[in-house]
């Protein structure tokens, strides 16, 4: 039960956001949106239809596809948080901020956007609409959440252009493209850090050295060279990203015939994450 009160509050705190940020920059600069949220923007400066009333109406449909894909919680989460997203556009409905510059407006309405719907996502819920054809796209396909959402949201965008100028709908990309790195930063979650892959003959040296000097553990992995057909040691660690240039130097130091890969990777966690994140 806990759980799912934190869940809850987590997706009311993100549709509050974008409901905020769908007001206060979108709709005050004429700015569209992606997704069903663009089209109830395009609707309303057409027709002055409100936006938050026309997006919940928009997405009972695909409500019906999230029943079949998202599960019974996800899809719970999904009819909550569309029905908050909409309230919360609703209530923001007369709260503008008129920008005399549309560059920034677009930034700041990325973020925003962004920022919430990621939240949501990341407590198992979507904004409706669009966003559970992105869940399909993942689930299915393997599709980055940010990625779909990025090519479903230029299809409204371009559908703007019935309404909107050139430069609006060029600025509105803008704020589309800064939202979905959004998402998926708030969804990879801010414990970033750095895995490498290290061949050498000096492993256990090299190994030694990184639990004494950097505090880190390691893993060996055996292999044969394919060139040498001689068995190898190969070190696996994960550090944060201010500790790679000390790696480097450690491993040069040590031999300067290895062979070292560094990778992304996200969502650190187990012994160390959180010494890895204060020194991050």
């Amino acid at each position: 039960m806990n759980e799912h009160l934190k869940n809850g509050a987590a997706i009311f705190a993100g549709s509050a956001i974008m409901g905020f940020g769908i007001n206060y920059f979108n709709t005050a600069n004429g700015l569209a949106e992606g997704g069903i949220t663009g089209v109830s923007l395009l609707l309303k400066y057409m027709f002055g239809w409100e936006t938050g009333i026309t997006n919940f109406l928009l997405n009972l449909p695909l409500f019906f596809i999230g029943w079949k894909v998202l599960g019974r919680r996800s899809f719970a989460y999904t009819v909550f948080a569309t029905l908050m997203f909409s309230l919360f556009v609703y209530v923001f409905r007369n709260i503008h901020f008129v920008m005399n510059d549309l560059l920034l407006a677009s930034l700041y309405a990325g973020v925003t956007v962004g920022v919430g719907l990621g939240i949501v996502f990341r407590f198992g819920g979507t904004s409706g609409g669009t966003d559970i054809l992105a869940q399909v796209l993942k689930k299915y396909l393997g599709w980055p959440i940010g990625r779909s959402v990025f090519i479903f949201d230029s299809f409204t965008i371009i559908l703007s252009l019935i309404y909107l100028d050139r430069e609006r709908a060029m600025y509105t990309i803008v704020a589309v493209f800064v939202g979905s790195r959004l998402i998926d930063y708030v969804l990879e979650g801010t414990g970033k850090g750095k895995a490498a892959i290290i061949v050498s003959q000096h492993a256990e040296e090299i190994s030694n050295r990184i639990h004494t000097e950097l505090e880190r553990g390691t893993t060996f992995f055996y292999g044969k060279g394919g060139y040498s057909d001689t068995d190898k040691k190969i070190i696996y660690c994960v550090v944060s990203r201010s500790e790679v240039g000390r790696l480097k130097k450690l491993v040069y130091a040590t031999d300067r015939q290895a062979f070292v890969t560094l990778n992304d990777v996200f969502e650190v966690f187990g012994e160390g994450f959180n010494i890895m994140q204060e020194k991050a």
